[in-house]
């Protein structure tokens, strides 16, 4: 999980211009979300972290051309682990405890698989550079060897992707 807010550009890290904009509105419309494209360098509403990162206002998620791939996934992973009910109400802070922000986390991983030149590999690489922590050093420490309570809410939750829809 990220532990401070950066707002400086990293280098090599994905971005939405990096992606097909056509895969990440369909991966999220698969959720029932919308994807709203922020211009040039105006501020993204419902952001948490400070910007580029992305952000989050009800069925929506935020994001500039400069937003990380990973960021763009996490904050829609945080309203497709909200309840619908509550999903609605979301503004900027979306976690509502430890297991949703491990569920968010895991999840983005997978999604990664589903957009066309990203995969969970590139995701994790960019969680880490960007500075997500977690216990055991890595994203992929933490996902292969540590994310079990993670994988069963989402499973428990329905939630977790059918690898055929993936298109890694």
């Amino acid at each position: 999980m990220p532990t401070t807010a950066s707002q400086q550009p990293r280098t090599g890290i994905l971005t939405l211009a990096d992606v097909a904009e056509a895969d990440v509105i369909a991966l999220l419309g698969g959720y029932g979300l919308t994807l709203v494209r922020i211009d040039g360098s105006a501020p993204i509403p419902g952001c948490y972290w400070g910007e580029p990162e992305a952000g989050v206002i009800g069925e929506k998620v935020y994001a500039r051309s400069d937003t990380p791939v990973h960021s763009l996934l996490h904050e829609a992973c945080h309203l497709i682990v909200a309840p619908p009910q509550r999903r609605k109400q979301i503004h900027t802070d979306a976690s509502e405890s430890q297991a949703e922000e491990d569920a968010a986390c895991y999840l983005q991983i997978l999604l990664g698989d589903a957009l066309s030149g990203v995969g969970r590999e590139r995701v994790m690489a960019d969680m880490d550079a960007w500075g997500y922590t977690f216990r055991l050093g890595s994203a992929r420490a933490w996902f292969e060897r540590d994310a079990e309570d993670a994988r069963a809410w989402l499973a428990q939750h329905g939630l977790l992707p059918d690898a055929r829809q993936m298109t890694a």
